[in-house]
C-alpha cells in the first residue's frame, strides 16, 4: 500500500474521543485504526461515539472466532464435547485459555471493569448500525502454538509454567498488571515481561499478529470496498500496523496469512520417539526373559508398578474418582507401550463417565478457574486435570521404569 497517508489525530472535541488514532487513506478508502485499553471504561465509550457518528461503514476489531464467540456468548463452553477435546490432544490449549480467561475474571471484579469492553461495545454498536464486522486477528491457539515453536525448547518449560503461575498462584492482581492490560489484551499482558527480552517471543506475539491484521484487512476490506472502516485495536498495536499499511502488500494476501496461520509439524524425532520406546522396552523383556524367566518377570513386574502407581497418584492428586484412580493404574502401563492412546485419554474418558459435568459446572466454570480451589472444585477444570497430570505421571514412569530396565540389564545407574 504504498499511495498510503498515514495521519495522527488529536482529541475529537466534537465526540469526545480521547483515544489514539491514526487514520490511512489508502486509494478511496480510509482505515481509522482507535487505540484501545483492554481495561478501560473510556476506551469503550469511544467505540460507541465513533460508531454512532456515521462516518465509517465497516468496523474491524482485534479479535479472532474463537474470542469472538466467546464473548458474543460467555456459555459456549457448554456446547463442547469434552471428550472430543481430550480426543483431539487440545486439554493443554483449553486449560491455558481458562488460565487467562481466570485472570480476566480477576481483573474486571477488583477494576470493576470487564476486559474487552470495547471489543463488546464494538460488537453492540455495529450490530445495531447495520455495519459490516470484520474479525481481523490471528486466534489465539494457533499464536500459543507458534509461540511454543519459536522459543528454543529449554524455554518452554519456564515460559508457560510462569504463565500459568501468574494466573493461578495469586488471587490479586497487581497495579502493574492492570496497566499493561491498557496497552495489551491479555495475552501480551501476561507474556510483557518475556517479550520486552526476546525476539523470539515479540515476533509471534506482537510483529506477526500485527503483519496478520493488516493482511485480513488488505483481504476483507480491500482498498475500494468500503469508504471508511474503523479498525479497533489495542494501542500497543497501532505503531506496527500503521508501519505495515506503509509497505507494500502482496496482491494474494491470502497466501501469506494463511503461512501467518501455520504450525510447524513436530520434528521427525519427537514422532518416532514413542515408537522407539516401546521397540526398547519390548526389546528389554525379551533380553530379560532370554537370560532367565525370574529377571524376565521382574522386569515386567518394575514396568507395571512404576508406570502405574506414578500415573495413578497423578489423577489422585487431581482428586480423581477412585474408579478413575484404579483405571489409570491398569492402563498406564499399557498404554505407555502404545504410542496411539494415551494415559490421560483413558484417565479422563473413565472420569467423564462417573463425573460427568452438570449445567452447574459450567455455569460457575469463569468464576471457579480464578482460584487454585475451583480447579479441582469444578468438574470441567478437575477433568482437565485428571487428563494432564496422568499424562505427567505416565510420561514419568516412562522413563523413570526404562532406565531401571536398562540398569537391571546392563548394570547402568538409575536415576
Amino acid at each position: 500500500m504504498t499511495d498510503s497517508q498515514d495521519t495522527a489525530m488529536p482529541t475529537d472535541s466534537t465526540t469526545g474521543v480521547t483515544g489514539p488514532r491514526r487514520v490511512i487513506q489508502v486509494g478511496e478508502t480510509r482505515y481509522t485504526l482507535l487505540g484501545t485499553a483492554h481495561v478501560s471504561a473510556e476506551s469503550a465509550e469511544d467505540v460507541r461515539a465513533l460508531i454512532r457518528s456515521g462516518e465509517f461503514d465497516a468496523v474491524a476489531i482485534e479479535l479472532c472466532d474463537s474470542r469472538h464467540q466467546s464473548l458474543a456468548n460467555p456459555d459456549a463452553m457448554h456446547n463442547q464435547d469434552l471428550f472430543e477435546i481430550f480426543r483431539q490432544g487440545k486439554a493443554g490449549m483449553v486449560a491455558a485459555s481458562l488460565a487467562l480467561g481466570a485472570f480476566q475474571q480477576r481483573v474486571a471484579e477488583q477494576s470493576g471493569i470487564e476486559p474487552g469492553a470495547e471489543m463488546r461495545a464494538a460488537l453492540e454498536e455495529s450490530r445495531d448500525a447495520g455495519l459490516p464486522l470484520l474479525l481481523i486477528d490471528r486466534d489465539v491457539g494457533v499464536t500459543l502454538k507458534r509461540i511454543y515453536h519459536n522459543v528454543p525448547w529449554w524455554q518452554r518449560f519456564s515460559l508457560f509454567s510462569g504463565l500459568l503461575g501468574s494466573v493461578l498462584s495469586r488471587q490479586d492482581v497487581t497495579a502493574e498488571e492492570i496497566e499493561r492490560l491498557k496497552e495489551g489484551d491479555v495475552l501480551e499482558s501476561t507474556f510483557s515481561e518475556f517479550a520486552a527480552e526476546s525476539e523470539t517471543l515479540f515476533t509471534p506475539l506482537i510483529s506477526e499478529r500485527d503483519r496478520y491484521m493488516v493482511l485480513r484487512l488488505a483481504e476483507d476490506a480491500p482498498p475500494g470496498r468500503y469508504r471508511h472502516v474503523l479498525v479497533v485495536i489495542g494501542a500497543g498495536h497501532m505503531k506496527g500496523m500503521a508501519e505495515e499499511f506503509e509497505a507494500p502488500l502482496p496482491e494474494a494476501p491470502r497466501q501469506e496469512r494463511e503461512a501467518l496461520e501455520a504450525t510447524p509439524p513436530p520434528s521427525k524425532l519427537w514422532k518416532t520417539l514413542p515408537w522407539l520406546i516401546t521397540v526398547l522396552v519390548l526389546t528389554g523383556f525379551a533380553i530379560g526373559f532370554s537370560r532367565n524367566t525370574e529377571l524376565g518377570w521382574q522386569l515386567v513386574g518394575e514396568w507395571f508398578l512404576i508406570n502405574g502407581v506414578l500415573s495413578a497418584a497423578a489423577t489422585l492428586v487431581a482428586l480423581a474418582h477412585p474408579l478413575t484412580v484404579t483405571a489409570t493404574f491398569f492402563a498406564a502401563p499399557l498404554t505407555s507401550l502404545n504410542p496411539t492412546i494415551g494415559a490421560g485419554f483413558v484417565a479422563a474418558g473413565v472420569e467423564l463417565y462417573l463425573r460427568k459435568p452438570k449445567v452447574r459446572d459450567f455455569s460457575t466454570l469463569r468464576h471457579d478457574v480464578t482460584s487454585l480451589a475451583g480447579w479441582w472444585r469444578n468438574r470441567v477444570s478437575r477433568t482437565l486435570l485428571v487428563f494432564m497430570l496422568a499424562t505427567l505421571g505416565s510420561a514419568a514412569g516412562t522413563w523413570i521404569a526404562g532406565f531401571r530396565i536398562a540398569g537391571a540389564l546392563f548394570g547402568t545407574s538409575t536415576p
